[in-house]
């Protein structure tokens, strides 16, 4: 046990110098510089992290080429890093490199750790497989992640695009004045609204800017709002009705999902009520009289 404890250590410490030389490098060489030439202009602290964060994804990149991989399984995964909000060409490649390393990585920790001696097979197995599944659940997660703040701040948005066309800004215009007023507030749903002003901008249709958003993006809530985007300039009503009432419309939705969740919770409570409470509650009570009619028992018996 001492000795695996010792080659954790050695491997943890040598791995540790390893990432100090590869991703730390030109903050190294920056330092030296500066000490050469104190004239030149100091890195800021974000700097040094994009450039070690741009070190770490070339790392990774190198490893996605040994994974096998289709046109249509790598389309998919795009569309996946989209939704998710990664629309650099680079995040499809670190995405199948981590798909690569992780298991490796944690196949290592478990030999070195010693895990490996309960039951082998299985637990190469789980690591292995665990490592290979854990970015698709990652991915999955951040997808739903920024799914859900679409969904949350979506009403906002069409409250601020109400006033500005009420103030006389066309729909093209609000929805740029929309994506820079709330850029802080709610940054996901403002960075899809600048995808539309930018391909507005290189000539394509409204209508078809917005569908590609409900693609992007992959929420209900949106593909309604493009669906009656387009039947209202079909129909020539008015655009700013409509938002209004489809931003009361999700509030109003937003409360009966509240109230759905908060129904579930009494049928939710029954499992750990039963599991947990109620034997404690029986050995309070029926504890003592137990114990009582034991004593009586062993008594008459005597």
């Amino acid at each position: 046990m001492t000795f695996a404890v010792l080659a954790f250590i050695a491997v943890f410490v040598l791995i540790g110098s390893v990432g100090v030389l590869m991703f730390y490098r030109e903050a190294a060489l920056g330092r030296i510089s500066q000490v050469i030439n104190p004239r030149q202009k100091q890195k800021t602290l974000a700097e040094t992290f994009q450039n070690t964060g741009s070190s770490i994804g070339n790392v990774v990149k190198k490893f996605e080429n040994l994974m096998p991989k289709s046109d249509q399984e790598v389309s998919v995964i795009k569309q996946r890093m989209t939704r998710a909000g990664y629309r650099n060409e680079n995040a499809i490649k670190i995405f199948y490199g981590c798909k690569v390393l992780v298991p490796v990585t944690l196949a290592i920790i478990v030999a070195v750790t010693g895990l490996a001696s309960l039951a082998p097979f299985f637990v190469y197995v789980i690591a292995l497989g665990g490592g290979f599944l854990a970015p698709d659940f990652w991915l999955g997660k951040k997808i739903t992640a920024r799914q859900k703040k679409l969904t949350r701040g979506l009403p906002d948005v069409l409250d601020l695009l109400v006033i500005c066309m009420e103030a006389g800004l066309s729909l093209d215009q609000a929805t740029s004045r929309t994506a820079e007023e709330l850029r802080d507030s709610q940054p996901e749903i403002c960075d899809e609204l600048n995808v539309v002003v930018l391909e507005q901008r290189a000539g394509r249709a409204r209508s078809e800017s917005w569908k590609n958003m409900s693609d992007r993006t992959g929420v209900e809530s949106l593909r309604n709002l493009v669906s009656m985007l387009v039947q209202t300039e079909q129909f020539g009503t008015s655009i700013a009705k409509m938002l209004r009432v489809h931003s009361d419309t999700l509030r109003v939705q937003r409360v009966q999902m509240i109230e759905e969740l908060a129904g579930k919770t009494s049928v939710k409570l029954v499992f750990p009520l039963v599991l947990f409470i109620f034997p404690a509650l029986f050995l309070v009570t029926l504890g003592p009289a137990a114990i009582v009619m034991a004593e009586s028992f062993s008594s008459l018996s005597k």
